[in-house]
């Protein structure tokens, strides 16, 4: 056993003994699928704290020959499948965690040598029998093992991207570290499987292609293996169950990472969740935002301040529950090269501030820890007027459930008011402001736009959730230069109320409309018992 070679199981070992595991032993059965064939390169990204290096550890642990490890995985889903027993400890592994080494040298250059340097005393040290060529050249002596023992290597390469992040300016160094990690792994028979983890995907160069050989798997496009990602939903749920906690609350705090796998079958979406969250909030009982512990609201702060045209308006749209649409096409791959606000909003869907939802095209905030986050940043920045609407939104929430129409009413005024990308022009965006102006109901209350009900639709649907059950819930329909009255008489006539029949209590009915000519708008606000 060696520091980078055959590095054993205890990683994975500790994953095991932990109070909460979750079995992700089935991105082995994908894997296996993949050796020795040109789909063998695999490179996985995904925001921090989503179980990359967790993985990397269980897959060491399965492929390395160097102990026998059929006790951890004959109990996990992956000793059901038919290639299990083939490739159980049946090659050489070398791991690397490039953070390691990028923090410990100066240079790049310093970096690739010490690299190189380590991984090849653990070489020299296993294969003593062999005489090498070269003894210097990492590559030559790989070549050397394989032509002697026919074993290939799995090579597993985590935080792969560091380097991307904290050198995010020096181009130079980056090319050679993409081109080091070519010449290492390309079309290389020694390796039967090349799998590398990290936030970004492959940095893109134009024509210098360096990394090309590898498949992409990241929060835009996941591909098959969506379930590895996070925790999914149904996990999520047993979980719940387990530890005795509201899953309705769980999914309001930690859901919205909607991603989705084509298939022959068909499209499926799968609901992700961040694991870092999810298991704090069992262990502690409580829910909270634990994902955004592990790094400050700075990191988002950078990037939402930038001075692009429509980056601003996009946040605060999304901040109100829009969804926006993207290209993903231009971004570069890095956290530097920004050509418009699309390469921005598509670093934080990589970062994980952000969903995509490919289909449409369209990139939102996926739930309520990371909207939390951006609230905190924006609470630093030189937005005043979202800070004030967001803050305004506590009493003005306290006002309709006072059934008080007139500050309801004033309040949407003040918040159309202050927020200059809320010019109407349609009801949708006095759907935006309505939203924003009531963004604490979040606190409570699931929020479903375009609520099926009766004969139509309700513009906008206010659920508590189970541990708020004691708020009312609120069937709201919007007008455009009509009444308020008119508004409320629609929710009857329609019979919106019965969209709400598996619900008990108090339902409040909310007619609001905006006047074009005197710029204000007018609520009403009607109390039914069900």
């Amino acid at each position: 056993m060696g520091s980078y070679l055959n590095p054993g199981s205890g990683r994975f070992r500790g994953s095991l003994r932990s109070q909460i595991y979750v079995d992700k032993t089935g991105l082995i059965a994908r894997l296996n699928a993949w050796l020795f064939t040109e789909q063998k390169y695999v490179c996985v990204s995904r925001p921090r704290r989503f179980g990359k290096s967790m993985a990397a550890d269980m897959l060491a642990a399965y492929y390395d020959c160097g102990e026998d490890t059929s006790a951890l995985f004959d109990g996990l889903a992956v000793s059901q499948c038919e290639t299990y027993r083939e490739h159980l400890n049946q090659y050489d592994v070398i791991k690397i965690n490039m953070q390691e080494f990028l923090s410990a040298t100066r240079s790049m250059p310093e970096m690739l040598g010490m690299l190189q340097k380590y991984v090849r005393f653990d070489l020299l040290e296993r294969f003593v029998q062999i005489h090498f060529r070269d003894e210097q050249n990492l590559v030559q002596m790989m070549k050397d093992i394989y032509a002697k023992t026919q074993r290939p290597f799995i090579v597993l390469i985590d935080e792969w991207d560091c380097l991307f992040r904290e050198y995010a300016h020096d181009t130079q160094a980056q090319r050679q570290y993409l081109d080091f990690l070519r010449a290492w792994l390309k079309d290389k028979d020694y390796v039967a499987l090349a799998y590398m983890t990290g936030i970004l995907p492959i940095k893109k160069y134009g024509s210098h292609s360096a990394l090309n050989m590898f498949t992409e798997y990241s929060m835009i496009d996941p591909g098959d293996l969506s379930p590895f990602f996070g925790f999914t939903e149904d996990e999520v749920r047993a979980l719940c169950v387990e530890y005795q906690m509201n899953f309705e609350e769980a999914k309001a705090w930690y859901d919205g990472y909607g991603l989705a796998v084509h298939s022959r079958a068909g499209r499926k979406v799968f609901s992700m969740y961040s694991p870092k969250s999810v298991v704090e909030a069992m262990l502690r009982h409580k829910f909270g935002p634990y994902w955004n512990q592990t790094e400050t609201y700075e990191a988002l702060k950078v990037y939402i301040q930038l001075n692009f045209d429509g980056l601003k308006d996009a946040v605060i749209a999304m901040l109100a529950g829009e969804s926006v649409r993207i290209n993903t096409g231009t971004f570069a791959n890095d956290m530097t090269t920004f050509t418009g606000k699309d390469d921005v909003l598509t670093l934080l869907v990589h970062l994980g501030y952000l969903t995509y939802n490919g289909e449409k095209e369209e990139v939102s905030i996926p739930n309520k820890e990371v909207s939390q986050e951006y609230v905190n940043a924006i609470s630093t920045m030189n937005w005043p007027e979202v800070t004030r609407a967001v803050e305004n939104s506590r009493r003005l929430l306290q006002a309709l459930w006072d059934m008080d129409a007139d500050t309801v009413a004033a309040g949407i005024d003040r918040a159309h008011e202050e927020i200059a990308i809320l010019q109407y022009n349609d009801e949708n965006a006095l759907s935006c402001a309505i939203h924003l102006a009531f963004f604490f109901a979040r606190e409570y209350y699931t929020i479903v736009r375009e609520f099926p009900a009766g004969k139509g639709f309700a513009d906008i649907c206010f659920i508590p959730r189970k541990l708020h059950a004691d708020k009312p819930a609120a069937v709201i329909e919007l007008k455009w230069d009509l009444s308020a009255a008119g508004a409320i008489a629609q929710i009857h006539e329609k019979r919106y109320g019965d969209a709400l029949k598996e619900y008990h209590g108090n339902l409040l009915l909310v007619g609001i409309n905006y006047d074009r000519a005197t710029k204000k708008h007018s609520c009403r606000i009607e109390r039914v018992d069900k």
